[in-house]
């Protein structure tokens, strides 16, 4: 395979995963969505005809949701974001693989088409981004090392995207559907399988308000 997908990925630890959605449902809650999170990216990710690698946050696992027979399995490296992120791409190029994407495991609407037309845009292009609706971005491939993408910057906020584009004027750059991560209670409502795990009381106030909006 010359396609690489690489996905980061949190230990599912009680207290230590979708922390922003737990102050909204609590941390068992949160847990068993983030499981579900991660059972849709690794089933996602399988259907793409690529190499898998999946990066853990704390420790690597064995015989857990991260099939062991299609995912090589790796710790991420320490320091922000970017270097974690400049580090698993550094990895997969020296292994020997052409175009490489790199996405979270957060991400309901992530879907095995979004990979296949990321991969078919780095034919063409240099880069290619899957923007998120908070200014960040669910997804980042490219076809060789660009290390200006992961210039030191305030990672996990929502002028990521806007930034790491200005950091990386003059390559040709391709842009895939905008979706939303889920990290609040909010991303969470937009989501009627998720609904289950949302007070009533929270779920008829957020329901209300979108329809306000419509």
């Amino acid at each position: 395979m010359e396609n690489l997908v690489i996905v980061f990925a949190k230990n599912p630890e009680l207290g230590k995963c979708k922390t922003r959605l737990a102050r909204s449902i609590g941390d068992e809650k949160a847990l068993e969505i983030y499981k579900e999170l991660i059972q849709h990216t690794a089933t996602t990710i399988s259907k793409v005809s690529a190499s898998r690698a999946v990066f853990y946050s704390e420790e690597i696992q064995t015989q857990d949701l991260w099939d062991d027979a299609l995912f090589q399995k790796h710790l991420q490296s320490q320091g922000h974001l970017g270097q974690k992120m400049q580090a698993a791409f550094e990895w997969g190029f020296a292994k020997g693989y052409s175009k490489i994407c790199i996405v979270g495991s957060d991400l309901f609407e992530l879907s095995a088409s979004d990979l296949d037309n990321a991969f078919q845009e780095l034919e063409v292009n240099d880069m290619v981004f899957g923007p998120a609706n908070d200014g960040g971005y669910y997804l980042m491939g490219m076809t060789r090392f660009y290390e200006k993408a992961f210039l030191e910057k305030a990672w996990s906020t929502e002028t990521v995207l806007e930034k790491t584009l200005n950091d990386l004027k003059g390559l040709s750059i391709a842009f895939l559907e905008t979706k939303t991560d889920i990290d609040t209670v909010e991303d969470l409502a937009k989501h009627p399988e998720f609904h289950k795990y949302i007070p009533n009381s929270i779920l008829k106030k957020l329901t209300s308000t979108h329809k306000t909006r419509m």
